[in-house]
């Protein structure tokens, strides 16, 4: 037995290795007392409630490959807490974009993003922004969803947040707050083990 103090109101030894990451994640204090600030809606651990903006991107849409790339984020884990399918205009996609608005090809690639129909959607779980972009992947990846699904760079069916606060500014730029729907996951504990 070791005199470090315990991680809080978790279960500690009993959570397993990812238990034992989740408890180093989650914020410490007196037992029994919420941390101060803000709290994370739901009841699941912070440490799970990491967020990611997904868009299918019009090729996507057009390909009808949708129930795909949904079913590869439902079979890793992942809850939906939002989702829309919407016409993005340029107004959107130049504040999505505005890094790359100074790039040659970004007249292009707007013009892409608005030619046709697009559904945005958050995806929620322990290091989801990191999983994501590791399932999106590169065209030539055989396993993700470009590697698959895309047949050319210039049409990569989806885009993934890069950072977790990549992904809280984009997500506002596609969602209000209240869409983001606050749900438990009931196979969390077959997921996670917690």
């Amino acid at each position: 037995s070791t005199d470090r103090p315990s991680p809080g109101p978790t279960r500690g030894a009993a959570m397993g290795s990812l238990g034992r990451c989740l408890a180093r994640s989650l914020p410490r204090g007196r037992p029994g007392l919420s941390p101060p600030g803000p709290r994370c809606y739901g009841s699941a651990p912070p440490a799970l409630q990491e967020k990611t903006l997904v868009v299918a991107k019009p090729d996507a849409v057009q390909r009808r490959l949708l129930g795909d790339i949904i079913q590869r984020f439902e079979r890793r884990g992942f809850k939906l807490v939002a989702m829309k399918l919407l016409q993005a205009d340029r107004r959107l996609v130049d504040r999505h974009y505005e890094q790359l608005r100074p790039k040659p090809f970004y007249p292009a690639l707007a013009a892409y993003m608005t030619s046709g129909p697009v559904v945005a959607m958050v995806w929620e779980g322990y290091n989801v922004v990191r999983c994501t972009r590791a399932m999106v992947g590169d065209s030539g990846a055989v396993g993700t969803i470009r590697g698959d699904l895309s047949v050319h760079i210039t049409r990569n069916l989806v885009h993934a947040s890069d950072s977790v606060e990549t992904a809280q500014l984009e997500i506002g730029f596609w969602f209000r707050r209240d869409e983001l729907v606050a749900w438990d996951s009931r196979d969390r504990d077959n997921i996670y083990g917690l």
